[in-house]
This record gives structure tokens, sequence and C-alpha cells, in this order.
């Protein structure tokens, strides 16, 4: 790649880092915050889980909003959103003010992220010079990731405050550099037209149209909007927020039961008004021909399952750190910093892998690894050296580099590039969703498995509940494990096309504020013993 590309890759590269660092800082930082602000733990929580909300809500819109209304345009104009709120939760003086400034922030993840993968695919060369491109991608979201922590650990001590401007800073800077660097894709509502025909003449075949109009690209610009499927984006942005708010009430167990499954049972009606809304309208939101493609159902299926595990296991792991053996939130993080090696792997050792073996043999070789790092965590005892848990943090770094990369190559294996955002949201909202889902099934069976402690006064039932609680990761990587095995008849040689890459920190993003943050500022944690003995 020459130096232009390489610049573009560095600032698209900056926006998934930006994103890792601010969920990660915050996560550090929500201790001081809710003291210095005087939250109750509710409020605490919700400006951690409206994130969640904001981001899994609208991905799926956001990624088709990228083919549709302009790759460029939905990037730039929600970088922007993202550096204006995430100034205003630095001003915020009132609980209200961070979650509606926490909310808006996951929004704007979610248009902008997609919007930034789509761009990868859709400018470099298919093959080896995307898939290295999007590895870097991958492997630039678990360094911003990994050093959030640190950093936050260190702002949070000149003031939480810094924690929200930095991120104003950095967001500042990709913006002019982006401006500057993304060219104008007119080109887009071609692409976007020729989808919608597609959609309503022959779902299988959507790449042949695409080539076919190229010359009437001129008279589209005016037309951008003209056939959006708002009742599709309605319905799918209300069904998903649902959806992920009744995920994040799983952490509560029984507690408030009708609440969840009101939620839930909302969510799935919502969903099958949206699949009848995209059956019957000429241009929908989603064509639901591309979930009849195999490998980007498996590969959305698979990120689920190992995002999921990976930030179950954190937030177990983060738990027996500071709720029974005393960590610092700083000493926790510079703890978990080795989990962000893959920051290193993955651009290095992953493109030889897949390059050598196929994505599929990779991604299989992750979710191996990753059972055996959770699986020699099972036994932790109350007296763990830090060389004792370090086997299981390098395995398990190494397991996301192996996995997390290519799983993003894989989930638009076949897609046509009108399609790419499409295939980039959908990622997106498996990842997101499944790391909302690790952490309330972790948090769910720790707070059954200690409900009969005596309020943490018992040290051992506590740890015993962390030991069941890491079931959780381990059960999902095998099933991703098995799930992933039967990619791997089907395609041996190493993937041709580009994918989008899936949003290791916001994905990440939502699991990871809840992941390293102590139990009192969780939902559902004030419930648990270990945290009702310290209260």
């Amino acid at each position: 790649m020459g130096t232009r590309a390489w610049a573009l890759l560095l600032v698209l590269c900056g926006t998934i880092f930006l994103e890792g660092i601010d969920v990660a800082m915050l996560a550090v930082a929500i201790p001081s915050i809710r003291s210095d602000l005087d939250l109750p733990t509710d409020t605490a929580a919700w400006v951690m889980s409206a994130y969640v909300l904001g981001y899994a809500g609208f991905t799926l819109l956001g990624g088709r909003a990228a083919d549709l209304l302009g790759r460029r345009r939905m990037f730039l104009t929600w970088l922007t959103v993202f550096l204006a709120f995430s100034g205003l939760g630095g001003f915020a003086t009132e609980g209200w003010t961070l979650i509606v400034a926490r909310f808006v922030t996951g929004v704007s993840a979610a248009f902008m992220t997609p919007a930034a993968l789509s761009l990868i695919t859709t400018s470099y060369e298919e093959g080896e010079q995307r898939n290295k491109a999007l590895l870097v991608f991958a492997g630039t979201a678990a360094g911003g990731f990994s050093l959030g922590l640190v950093i936050g650990g260190l702002l949070t001590q000149l003031g939480w405050r810094w924690v929200f401007f930095a991120p104003v800073l950095l967001a500042g800077a990709l913006l002019v550099a982006a401006i500057r660097l993304i060219p104008h894709q007119p080109h887009q509502p071609r692409s976007a037209e020729s989808e919608n025909a597609e959609s309503a003449n022959a779902e299988p075949e959507n790449a042949e149209p695409e080539n076919a109009e190229p010359e009437k690209s001129p008279v589209h610009p005016r037309r951008r909007t003209e056939g959006f499927d708002i009742l599709g984006a309605a319905t799918a942005a209300a069904a998903m927020l649902l959806a992920a708010y009744a995920v994040i009430r799983l952490e509560h167990g029984l507690d408030g039961w009708r609440l969840t499954v009101g939620a839930a049972l909302a969510a799935t009606t919502l969903l099958v008004v949206f699949v009848a809304v995209e059956r019957r309208t000429p241009t929908p939101l989603v064509r639901l021909g591309i979930l009849r493609t195999g490998s980007v159902v498996r590969a959305d299926l698979g990120a689920l399952l190992f995002v999921g595990a990976f930030f179950g296991f954190q937030f177990v792991l983060t738990l027996y750190l500071q709720e029974l053996r005393g960590w610092s939130s700083l000493q926790t993080a510079i703890a978990l910093v080795v989990l962000g090696c893959d920051a290193i792997l993955a651009p290095t050792l992953t493109p030889r892998l897949v390059t050598r073996f196929g994505h599929a043999k990779v991604i299989l070789g992750g979710f191996v690894l990753a059972v055996v790092a959770y699986g020699l965590f099972l036994p932790v005892g109350m007296d763990w050296s830090y060389a004792a848990m370090f086997p299981t943090l390098i395995i398990a770094g190494t397991a996301f580099a192996l996995a997390y990369g290519p799983l993003t190559i894989a989930a638009t294996d076949g897609v046509a590039e009108s399609e790419q955002g499409l295939a980039s949201g959908l990622l997106h909202t498996f990842t997101q969703f499944g790391s909302a889902i690790g952490i309330s099934a972790v948090t769910a069976v720790y707070g059954l498995a200690s409900s009969g402690a005596s309020a943490g006064s018992d040290p051992d039932a506590t740890l015993s509940a962390f030991r069941a609680a890491l079931i959780v990761p381990v059960v999902m990587v095998t099933l991703g494990a098995l799930l992933s095995s039967f990619g791997i008849g089907s395609r041996t040689k190493p993937p041709t096309a580009g994918a989008p890459a899936a949003p290791a920190a916001p994905t990440t993003a939502a699991a990871t504020v809840i992941a390293a943050t102590p139990a009192d500022a969780i939902p559902g944690a004030s419930t648990n013993p270990a945290r009702q003995g310290s209260s």
C-alpha cells in the first residue's frame, strides 16, 4: 500500500481505537464518577447500560445507512456527534446527563463504526491487501481497549472528567484528517439503487445489476433517500433496543423477571413485524436473502459466542481480582493488559496463518485455544499468584488474535460490495449482543450460585460462585468451536473477499464497560454477597 492508503487506514483504525479507549477508560472511572456525583447504584449502572442500548439498538440501521446514504457522509457526521457528546459527558453534573451522553455516544458508534469498516472493504483491493487492512483494524481495536484501561486509571487520578475530554481531543484530530483523506464516493447512491433493484426482482443475484448501471449515477444523488425503508428502520431499531434491554435485564436473574420477559416478548413481536415488512417492501432495509449465505450466518453466530465468552470471562476475572483479592482498579487494569497481545499478533501472525490455512481453520484454532485458556482458570484458588493466571491470559489473548480478525473476513465472504455496510451491521449487532449476553449470563450464574452465601462473609462460597460463573465462557467457546468446525470442509482456501471488521472495542465496547468495572456499578451486582458484605 502507498503512503496515502496507509494514512487512510490509520484514520479508520484511529476510529476503532478511539472507541476502545473511550469505553475502557469509562470502565475504570465509573467508581470515581459515582462517588463524585453521589450517584445511586442503579444510575451508575445505567451510565454503562445506556451505551449498550444505543450501540446494539442502532447498529443494523447504521450499517445499512452507510450503504444507502454514503459511507463518507455517515462516518464524518457520526464522528462529529461522538465528539460532541463525549464532551457533554465531561461537563455533566447529574446522572441523567451522563446517561443521555452515553446513549447518544453509543448510537453514534453504531453508525460510525460500520461506515469505517465498509470504507475499508471498498477502499482496499480485494484479497491480501484488504485482509491485511482488516486484521490491522481488529488489532488496533484490541490495543485501544488494553491501553484504555491503563490510561483511564492514570487520567482518573487527575480527575474523571479527563476520561471524557481525552477522546474529544483524539476525535477532533481524526475528524480533521478524515475530511482530507476520505475521498468522495459518488458511486454509492448507484450501489444502493442497484441493490434495491436486486431486492425487488431477484434476491440471489445482487452483484451483476451493480455493474450494469454506472451510467445512471449522475441522476441519483438527488434521490438518495427515495424509497428508504422508514418502517423497517423504525421496527428494527425498536426491536433491537428492546432485545438489548431484555439481555441487560438478565443480569438481575429472577428479580423483576416479568419486566425481562415482557421486553423479550415485545422484541420478538417487533422482529416478526420487521421480517414481514422486509418481505413486502420493494426497497428493504435488510435483504433477507443475505442470511442464506452460510459463511455469513456462521461467522456472525461465531462472533456472538466468542466475544460473549471473552467478556464474560473478563468480567468474572475482574470481580475475582477486585472483590475477592482486593486489587485496585489500576492494578486490575495493568494485569489485564496482557490480553491485548492480539494487538501485536493480529496484524503480524494471523495474516500468515490465514494465507496458509484459510480463515476457517484459523477461526477454529482460536476457539480451541479459548477453550484451553478458560478451562485452565476453572480451578482458580483463593491465593493464586499472577504467574498462575498468566498462562490463561496470554492464551486467551492469542485466541482472540486468531479468531476475531478472521471472523470479520468470513462475515462478508461472498457478499456484494453494495451490501458491505449491511453485512458489517449484522456482524456488529451479533457481537454487541454476544458481549451483553456473556456479561449477563455470568452475572446471573454468579448471583444464583452465591445466593446461599451469607452476605459475602464466606470467601469460600464466593470463590465457588466465581468458579460456577467461569463455566459459562467455557460452554460458549465450546459451542463456537463446534459451529466453526462446520466451515472447515466448505472453505479450504484463503479468503479472497474482504469483510468489515467487528467493533472489538464497542462490541466489545459495550461489554468492556461492564467487564472492567467493580461489581457495585453493575446491574444486579448489589445483590451479590461479595458486594453486600463490603457495603
